[in-house]
């Protein structure tokens, strides 16, 4: 049982995705390391500018109304493909509203700076908008622009969303969780665990960057973010986990017990095997643990939704490095078997012997 449930974990440690600090901000629960800025980011306002905190961004105060904040990465992101977590809160007073943006988009910090989907002018890239449009306590829209498009001046903006579902994100007491992912296949859209659109027609060019704005009304909400990583998926062409194959294992001929003509090339032996076979156990333990920490990595991955149906499918391609753990396995155990062995036979050889190293030394 234990052997498929290695096996298993090997093949889930197999799809792991890597942070891109660059563009990321709240790992480990840190936003600002001296509550003035977030490295990395450019941060900005109009009234007044987000507040830092140790474990928060506060976009948007509870008072005065009327603030804008924005938060840009200093950096682009190369990858094509990439999944965005997002975790932000919004609370106010029953009557009041604000909005919260996601951008991906060239030059937004010039192009955008701290406007929300209706102030913005021409911009070339994908935002997406929280607000209380459609009057059901809340929504999320996607909508993209080529550069061609002055939002701001737009007759029927609201008509060009892409994608758009119900979310009432107002005063729910916690933190909520957004993640966006483009996968070759797939833009989808992800709330607190449900999917809230995806569509298999849009794919947005790399080399843009990642901003998040907020606006507050004359009876404000506040918007605050906790976390917005961003995570792409590792290289297909991974390190192997297991660099030594069963073929490589330097074997010891086996030996019987009666063919040591003393106990010194005995005990000889049996430290070179040894030897052999802590080295063995070290980097089975050093690769048992690469898997511990990747299986915990995945799991995580999976309570949130993020394997899709292609991580799935893939599984099966991984057939070849699940044989080769399972012959490196079988001769890790082989070299156990004599370990025991060569233990066995210094036990008896010792007890036969020391009587007569006594009787001679008498």
């Amino acid at each position: 049982m234990n052997y498929y449930i290695t096996l298993i974990l090997l093949a889930a440690s197999a799809f792991g995705e890597t942070l891109i600090e660059s563009s990321s901000f709240g790992q480990n629960n840190r936003i600002s390391p001296n509550g003035y800025g977030i490295p990395g980011w450019h941060v900005s306002g109009v009234e007044q500018v987000p507040q830092m905190s140790s474990n928060k961004v506060i976009l948007t105060p509870p008072d005065p109304g009327n603030v804008r904040g924005a938060l840009w990465s200093e950096s682009t992101v190369v990858q094509s493909e990439w999944t965005v977590e997002v975790d932000f809160r919004a609370s106010g007073p029953e009557r009041g509203g604000g909005n919260l943006q996601i951008w991906y988009t060239r030059n937004g910090k010039d192009t955008v700076g701290t406007s929300s989907l209706y102030t913005v002018g021409n911009f070339e890239g994908m935002v997406l908008v929280l607000d209380q449009y459609g009057g059901k306590g809340g929504s999320i829209r996607g909508f993209l622009n080529d550069g061609g498009l002055d939002f701001r001046n737009h007759h029927a903006i609201d008509s060009l969303a892409f994608g758009h579902c119900d979310y009432a994100f107002r005063n729910l007491g916690r933190p909520s969780k957004m993640l966006i992912r483009q996968s070759a296949t797939l833009f989808e859209v992800i709330i607190d665990s449900k999917i809230c659109f995806s569509s298999d027609k849009i794919r947005i060019p790399s080399g843009y960057g990642f901003g998040l704005t907020a606006g507050s009304a004359e009876t404000p909400d506040s918007f605050e973010v906790f976390k917005f990583q961003v995570f792409t998926p590792q290289e297909a062409t991974r390190e192997e986990p297991y660099r030594e194959t069963p073929q490589q294992i330097q074997h010891q001929p086996d030996v019987q017990a009666s063919s040591y003509q003393s106990s010194d090339a005995q005990f000889e032996d049996l430290h070179n095997r040894l030897q052999t076979i802590a080295h063995a156990v070290e980097k089975l333990d050093a690769e048992l643990g690469t898997l511990r920490g990747d299986s915990y990595v995945r799991h995580q991955e999976i309570s949130r939704g993020l394997i899709t149906r292609e991580t799935i499918n893939t599984i099966a391609s991984q057939s070849d490095k699940l044989d080769r753990i399972e012959k490196t396995v079988n001769a890790f155990q082989g070299q156990i078997s004599n370990l025991q062995g060569a233990f066995k036979d210094s036990h008896l050889s010792l007890t036969e012997s020391l009587p007569k190293h006594v009787g001679s030394s008498k």
